[in-house]
């Protein structure tokens, strides 16, 4: 893995990004604003699996008025995603937001961008810049490909704030397609000290929207690029934020909570592992300790993985062998597999 890109350190609330901290973890809720206590809850469900950052659509001026109240119900920073009306960005910062992302293809006019920077620095509000494949000006140069019209729409922007003595500033540049969104990233990583901000933009439902995330995301990840992430999926903002650690720790960036290694199953099995493996998942979602534990389903690769965890069980045919830290503790009957498994696993976290 290339050494990371060690960008300025910028504060959002009381997350530092940047800087050589840790890649943090961010998502945006699927609510509407305006309902602020489904809102509320859905951040707080979103701060117990570990989202850091959560960013809220403003479209309106309603949205804006609720800001306060969300603030107040919740414990990580909050982010105000503004489009088109400049006012909604100076009402979010009236309200007390802590960060700001503005799309420069949505609010162009200058004297607009310099009154909301202004604010923004009374304020010590960090602004992400935030430029989409799928939004850009037309002012842009229509000879560049995708991923150059973004970057200099991104130069472009990140230039005017600059001049303003703007500097708390952070960056993405997304598309749906994952080449366009690593060469833009890869372009802009080594002409700006700014922290930059990683996704594949409408990527899809979990399924293929996941593949799509970890093929981008993990890659510029891996050449040193990128402080903070969110995977973007047609489903519920949970599932965002279980993926972004996922990727975090498959790269060995992050620990936050378990790492489960389990077998695919195949002829030999002889427990229905994949039920076994979806269940244990489950439960163990909202662990945050960084644990190792292997659930596998047969004699060829089952006890050396199992050996190999923190807590780990190899099944076989009515019985499996529990392992805690490479040494057999017991053996389960299969009735027993998730109840014993658990509470091994529960044990070894309290210590």
């Amino acid at each position: 893995m290339k050494k990371r890109r060690i960008s300025k350190a910028i504060k959002i609330g009381g997350v530092t990004v940047g800087g050589g901290a840790s890649i943090v973890v961010q998502s945006m809720t699927k609510t509407d604003t305006r309902d602020v206590m489904s809102t509320i809850r859905q951040i707080q469900e979103l701060e117990e699996c570990g989202c850091e950052l959560i960013r809220v659509a403003v479209p309106d001026d309603e949205a804006a008025q609720s800001l306060p109240a969300i603030k107040k119900n919740i414990a990580i920073p909050l982010i105000a995603d503004i489009h088109f009306d400049y006012r909604l960005a100076l009402a979010a910062l009236t309200a007390g937001v802590d960060g700001l992302r503005l799309n420069p293809g949505n609010i162009t006019q200058p004297d607009k961008v310099s009154t909301i920077v202004r604010a923004a620095m009374e304020r010590d509000v960090p602004i992400r810049i935030g430029v989409n494949a799928g939004s850009l000006p037309k002012t842009v140069n229509p000879k560049l490909n995708t991923a150059q019209q973004m970057v200099a729409i991104a130069m472009q922007q990140i230039r005017f704030l600059e001049e303003l003595d703007f500097s708390l500033i952070k960056v993405s540049l997304k598309a749906f397609d994952v080449p366009t969104t690593i060469e833009a990233y890869r372009n802009i990583a080594s002409k700006i000290p700014y922290p930059l901000h990683l996704g594949i933009t409408e990527a899809g439902p979990p399924r293929s929207g996941i593949i799509r995330s970890v093929a981008g995301i993990s890659t510029l990840l891996y050449a040193g690029i990128g402080d903070t992430i969110r995977v973007s999926l047609s489903s519920h903002p949970r599932e965002e934020v279980f993926s972004a650690y996922e990727i975090l720790k498959s790269l060995d960036l992050r620990q936050h909570g378990p790492a489960l290694v389990t077998c695919p199953s195949c002829g030999r099995a002889e427990v229905d592992i994949i039920s076994l493996a979806a269940e244990v998942e489950e439960k163990l979602k909202y662990i945050d300790k960084p644990i190792k534990v292997a659930v596998m389903g047969c004699e060829v690769n089952g006890p050396g993985e199992a050996r190999d965890a923190d807590i780990g069980i190899a099944c076989g045919k009515g019985k499996a062998v529990l392992f805690k830290r490479g040494e057999k503790i017991g053996v389960v009957e299969e009735g027993n597999f998730i109840g014993v498994l658990m509470k091994e696993i529960e044990d070894f976290i309290i210590g």
